[in-house]
């Protein structure tokens, strides 16, 4: 008979196995605070969530244990939500245009914040998600007005990639790579964060220079 590990250990034994230089964002959608508390007890110190509403009930529910995780929005910010967004995430990985960055820095100024933020790249063109257009001069311009703002902070890139773990997801997590090291080649050495790769693909991920991956059925097991 073969016993199922708890989330503890899953988590634990992935924190072994991921180089430590590599963050771990454990991406919660769906997940009951229990689960996160136990996952936060591992010693897992991000947490990943899609959606504001979902992410403000789980802190509420974890009450003070929420402060011991940075919280990572990773789905599709919409302006509307951005006040309540400042009151539940840290870090904002999901920035595609300079609209959405401005009303971000405008809301943070209220808040007396300064939000790290970093801008999603649609690495493989897919007409089904958000994110910028793997394309240098709009990444590059889009990151240099991202810099004129006092309250948004441009940190990193961050990707979603196709599903899977094939050599599509190879290709278009190289080319985000690359991308990466281009602006830092313009002279954004702030882009100090590459946030690539979820249960399925965070290997190919770390092989192909991410600083960071989002996994989360691996450690909390299926939906």
């Amino acid at each position: 008979m073969v016993l199922s590990m708890s989330i503890a250990d899953t988590y634990q034994r992935l924190r072994d196995e991921i180089p430590a230089r590599v963050t771990i964002v454990v991406a919660a959608k769906t997940r009951s605070a229990e689960e996160m508390l136990e996952v936060i007890e591992a010693g897992a110190t991000d947490i990943g969530h899609n959606y504001v509403q979902e992410a403000e009930q789980a802190r509420a529910a974890l009450g003070p244990d929420a402060d011991r995780v940075r919280w990572h929005l990773i789905g599709h910010l919409q302006t509307n939500k951005i006040n309540k967004a400042l009151q539940v995430f840290d870090v904002m990985q999901t920035v595609d245009s300079l609209e959405t960055a401005r009303a971000i820095d405008t809301r943070a100024a209220r808040f007396c914040r300064v939000v790290p933020v970093y801008i999603e790249v649609n690495s493989a063109s897919e007409a089904s998600k958000t994110g910028v257009a793997p394309d240098l001069k709009a990444l590059a311009g889009l990151a240099r007005g991202l810099c004129t703002f006092e309250h948004v902070r441009l940190d990193g890139l961050m990707t979603m990639g196709p599903l899977g773990a094939g050599d599509d997801v190879r290709a278009a997590f190289r080319k985000t790579r690359h991308l990466f090291d281009q602006l830092r080649g313009l002279g954004m050495t702030c882009l100090d964060t590459l946030s690539m790769g979820m249960t399925d693909s965070y290997r190919i991920a770390i092989e192909e220079g991410a600083t960071m991956v989002r996994p989360g059925t691996i450690v909390f097991g299926p939906r």
